[in-house]
Order: C-alpha cells, then structure tokens, then sequence
C-alpha cells in the first residue's frame, strides 16, 4: 500500500480554447469565446487533479457547491491556466480556492476567472449504489 499525503495538493492544468470550448458551441450564448460551463468544466478537473494523491482505494470526490466569477473572455486559441489551492479541509469536505488566468501572447496573467469549489470525498461504489 502506498502512503498518500494527508492534506490536498495543489494542482495546475493548462488548456488551449478550441471551437468545441466556446459559448456557442456549449450553449451558453452565442459568442466564439470560452465557455462558462467549459471554464468550469476545467477547474473542477483541478481540483480532482489536487485531491487524487490523497484519496483510498475505492474512493473518489464530487463537486458539491461552486462559486465562480468569469472575468475576462479568452479567444480560441488562447492557453489558459486554471488551478486550484486548499483554502479549508474538514473530514471528507475539501474546499479548494480556484482561478484562471491567460499564459502567453498579448493578454498574458490576464486574470480569468477567480472562485471557489467544494468537493466531498465519497465511497465509489456505496455512492453509486444509491442511485
């Protein structure tokens, strides 16, 4: 068995903005641009990135509360950089600080997006077995 550290990770993914990540394309309005859903899509991911190397066997985490700000727009073809940072930890309840940012070209450290999300760590299987 393999020691996990105790407390979250922090976790960085980078993205690049295609056709398939923008508004129109997600249904969330009618513009070329990233997309909140899709923008949110990718912070989760980091959180699930920042809590993998301390989660069981068996376990996994779901989102449970977020709370985000889309701040600026990002252009297909733009790099973004999301990441996530634990702000507070109680048992099973993880609370993680996440933002975005642009990373090279004109805007780049252009601040994205800046929030919060919650995610609670959760047997798989018994998980699945309520629905």
């Amino acid at each position: 068995m393999t020691d996990r550290p105790s407390e979250p990770l922090t976790a960085t993914l980078r993205f690049t903005v295609t056709d398939d990540d923008t508004a129109l394309a997600v249904g969330s309005g009618s513009l070329p641009v990233l997309g909140t859903p899709r923008l949110l899509a990718w912070l989760e991911a980091a959180t699930c990135a920042a809590l993998e190397p301390t989660l069981a066997e068996g376990s996994t985490s779901v989102g449970t509360r977020v709370a985000l700000e889309h701040l600026g727009a990002s252009a297909v073809g733009q790099v973004v950089e999301v990441s996530a940072s634990p702000a507070y930890t109680d048992g099973r309840l993880h609370r993680f600080a996440v933002a975005a940012q642009h990373v090279g070209g004109t805007g780049a450290g252009k601040v994205v997006a800046s929030g919060e999300i919650t995610r609670v760590v959760v047997d798989a299987a018994r998980f699945l077995g309520r629905l």
